[in-house]
């Protein structure tokens, strides 16, 4: 397999050949290295690479050359390969333009000159680029491979939790690809086989449980230990922050999740505003990262796995799995967030998930090529799926029903909104019908000022509306309120349910009604619902779940 390629631009020869050979020092063994003395030569090595369907994994230009800069060639770069990770290197005098940059031409990174010693400057940013564009583009012989219908509700649930588990899948059509038909051929599958999963080096799996293709793929489904000190029910922002800072403090940690670490913020296109990364990042990056640090420190994850039942044993406290197995630990941590509440219109619970989805993954936008997509809400959440889905779709129209976007979406996100030219906002509208045979072909959307209604065809809807937190396997005794979110802290004292707590100190600011049991993230009652609040819950979780366990 041909090497993917790294091109250095710079017109000073020295420094040209400095960054050159430390690229080549560290990444020559995976990645092709090659130079370039000018934007114009750079570009020509672009083109070259395009034409030969090579691959550009990253660019590094100094930003001060003769004809063009820096910026100007990554800008081209950019619209010649917008996959490659692009890389400024340049002097502090610059760097109001190096950020004008990152909004510009979705510049990645800069970095100041000079980066020695590089091990500590230079090879921990390009790591972080390129594993990235790595997690992007891998080795298609390494893929599993999904044969089945496109308006199927399991190959969707397949497909989803592949993508949000990022494995890297090859979606095969039986109505569509030869290839699919002659796979079934094959393995003389029936129609009741779809979809059928195709594992490397493993048999193939005819429409598996998610149980099933999770053990198949050699992700750890049961955990490994008797005993832990802290398990945490949910592997969201609030849950990966708990594990990395529990198991780095040297607690026996396991993460259980049901489907896959993220939570709807690993569902996330794009996440612009934590702290730490101006050009943003999308959430299965973050997901990545978190899962990635928080295994390096120790940390188990359970997948695949949905707890059902929840028991006080003296000291323990015990999560049971559906089926069979369950998890023992000294204190719980109930990090499950929330789903997106159920559009109630008719006609849409019979068409399932044969095109309505409640959420979607960064990657479901490249399905809609060249279709109308419609989108109902107006948080961040669907924001941020209306310009992913915008670069893909024909055209994207959001259903809000409220008066203004502003009143419940971050401005950054309204602004980005309106500027796209395939965007169409529809607000004090909802939707009020849809209809189909076998998979959604129209909607019928109200328009509440107008008083009127119009039927709008159309293959995809997108649900990101309300919160709904799956608590009921709680059972009785952790209190929460008559939505089913989870209450701590003096909020638990304030209650009606205050002579539920059966100490004579006071819960600790994150401890539900039972000791030793803490809630985080959007789990819990009146959480903030974004990312870096629920982070630092699950830190400050860990924290107090100490100090819990030094009273045991």
């Amino acid at each position: 397999m041909t090497k993917p390629t790294i091109v250095a631009v710079d017109d000073d020869p020295v420094v040209l050949r400095a960054i050159a050979r430390d690229l080549r020092t560290r990444y020559g063994a995976d990645y092709r290295i090659i130079r370039s003395s000018s934007g114009a030569e750079a570009l020509t090595v672009v083109a070259e690479l395009t034409l030969r369907d090579r691959s550009l994994a990253l660019v590094a230009s100094d930003q001060r050359m003769p004809q063009m800069t820096g910026i100007e060639l990554l800008e081209e770069v950019r619209r010649q390969a917008p996959e490659a990770r692009l890389l400024l290197l340049t002097a502090y005098a610059d760097t109001d333009v190096a950020i004008k940059a990152i909004n510009d031409i979705g510049l990645d990174y800069y970095m100041l000159k000079p980066w020695d010693p590089p091990e500590e400057r230079l090879y921990p940013v390009i790591d972080d680029l390129l594993s990235d564009w790595t997690r992007e583009h891998p080795d298609d012989t390494a893929e599993v491979r999904v044969v089945g219908h496109r308006w199927s509700d399991r190959s969707h649930e397949v497909k989803t939790f592949l993508a949000r588990n990022h494995v890297p899948y090859r979606w095969l059509d039986i109505e569509r690809d030869d290839a699919a038909q002659q796979l079934v051929d094959l393995t003389q599958a029936q129609a009741g086989d779809l979809p059928l999963v195709l594992v490397p080096d493993g048999e193939p799996l005819r429409t598996p449980s998610t149980l099933e293709l999770a053990d198949a793929l050699g992700l750890r489904t049961r955990a490994e230990q008797p005993l832990y000190d802290l398990c945490i029910v949910g592997g969201g922002p609030a849950g990966l922050a708990a594990a990395v800072y529990a198991a780095s403090e040297g607690l026996r940690t396991v993460v259980v999740e049901r489907d896959a670490p993220g939570g709807q913020a690993g569902q996330s296109a794009s996440i612009e505003n934590y702290l730490g990364f101006p050009k943003g990042l999308s959430g299965e990056a973050l997901t990545h990262r978190a899962v990635t640090q928080a295994a390096r420190f120790g940390a188990e994850m359970v997948l695949a796995r949905d707890v059902v039942g929840f028991e006080t044993r003296g000291p323990v406290r015990a999560v049971r799995f559906d089926g069979t197995g369950e998890v023992e630990a000294r204190a719980l941590l109930i990090a499950t967030g929330v789903s997106y509440r159920r559009l109630e219109a008719p006609g849409l619970e019979q068409l399932g998930t044969r095109g309505v989805y409640y959420g979607a993954t960064a990657n479901e936008a490249s399905q809609c090529q060249d279709d109308d997509v419609y989108i109902v809400g107006a948080a961040n959440s669907a924001g941020q799926a209306a310009l992913n889905f915008a670069r893909y779709a024909k055209r994207v129209v959001m259903v809000v029903r409220a008066h203004r976007l502003e009143d419940t979406m971050s401005q950054y996100l309204v602004e980005r909104i309106r500027s796209a030219g395939n965007i169409d906002v529809r607000l004090r509208s909802d939707v009020v019908a849809a209809r189909g045979d076998g998979h959604l072909e129209a909607l019928t959307l109200a328009d509440r000022a107008a008083n009127t209604e119009e039927e709008v065809p159309t293959s995809w809807l997108f649900v990101f509306i309300g919160a709904t937190p799956r608590t009921d396997w709680l059972g009785t005794d952790v209190v929460r309120d008559d939505k089913g979110f989870v209450i701590t802290g003096p909020d638990l004292l304030a209650s009606a349910q205050a002579a539920r707590w059966p100490l004579s100190r006071a819960p600790f600011a994150l401890e539900t009604s039972v000791p030793g049991v803490f809630a985080a993230g959007d789990v819990r009652l009146d959480s903030m619902k974004r990312v870096a609040s629920a982070v630092g819950e699950g830190a400050m979780s860990v924290y107090l779940a100490h100090r819990y366990l030094a009273t045991i």
